[in-house]
């Protein structure tokens, strides 16, 4: 199984005039982040607006993305959806264009006693027949699905795909809780969401980060977990802190047109919306500050 590790941007995807996925920014955008610090991609994840487009979109850019010349090896894409045979589908092209593994949104729509443990358990079943082979990767993020892969659920899902459950993703903040999961398996890579974890990360709590703000910091978030450098880790942590209580993926998209002198790569999909140039400004300028010009 191949181990993904380390610095692991949620890249953005980039978006053409008529709503769909820009694969050719959204390639240069990837070979840009995998030269400049980031061990890996987390592709189509909440960053990546994957619910926010059609299973044929998103096959599109996967498609794309395979055919593009970059290091697969290096990415996992987000293949979850409410619907099993979406998410299924969704995998098992993961698998066949050579993914390094498939990050899953647990079935997000019924939730509580209508979702019980077993009927979670039943539809990564399905999904793992569909795709026998990639390594599957849990993504626990209830703030927006409303369902947590708590520690009886990873080990009920390891328990009924042995050696199939290959990591997590943790966006919940909560690290109490990203160590509770760590402590499953040695063999469980998990990532929480925040560059402020990569020196804990390299001292072997965790196998790294998978973070939105590593589209922007990755140097310095390099820096910090291959290099142990604290300062380039206190600047990656001050661009993280500047999002709180913004709105995450339109706020990076916005602060990527500045990095790239590409206003295109601000656009987002409904139901988000992109800060005004004011606003953007402001926090590009920011960013600026808190990374170091010569930091990209």
């Amino acid at each position: 199984m191949t181990r993904l590790s380390g610095v692991i941007a949620a890249i953005a995807t980039p978006i053409d005039r008529d709503g769909n996925p820009d694969a050719a920014r959204f390639v240069k955008l990837a070979r840009h982040l995998l030269e400049n610090g980031c061990d890996g991609l987390n592709v189509l994840g909440t960053t990546g607006e994957a619910t926010s487009f059609s299973v044929e979109q998103r096959l599109a850019l996967m498609s794309a993305v395979g055919k593009s010349g970059l290091d697969l090896k290096r990415m996992m894409v987000g293949t979850g959806a409410a619907s099993v045979a979406d998410a299924a589908r969704l995998t098992a092209a993961a698998e066949e264009i050579g993914f390094a593994g498939a990050l899953i949104l647990p079935p997000f729509y019924y939730k509580g006693i209508q979702a019980p443990e077993a009927g979670i358990v039943a539809c990564f079943r399905e999904i793992a027949a569909a795709a026998p082979r990639i390594p599957l990767y849990l993504y626990n993020f209830p703030a927006l699905t409303g369902i947590a892969y708590t520690a009886p659920l990873v080990r009920a899902l390891m328990a009924a795909l042995p050696g199939r459950i290959a990591g997590l993703k943790d966006s919940s903040g909560n690290l109490d809780y990203a160590r509770e999961i760590a402590a499953i398996s040695p063999e469980l890579a998990v990532f929480p969401s925040s560059e402020e974890v990569l020196l804990e990360a390299r001292a072997g709590a965790f196998a790294g980060c998978i973070s939105a703000t590593a589209n922007l910091n990755s140097a310095l978030c390099a820096a910090a977990f291959h290099d142990g450098d604290e300062a380039a880790h206190a600047r990656a942590v001050a661009v993280r802190k500047l999002f709180d209580g913004k709105p995450l993926v339109a706020s990076v998209k916005a602060v990527l047109a500045h990095v790239h002198g590409d206003p295109s790569l601000a656009a987002v999909r409904p139901p988000l919306v992109a800060p005004d140039g004011e606003e953007a400004r402001a926090l590009a300028a920011a960013c600026d500050r808190a990374a170091g010009q010569d930091a990209r």
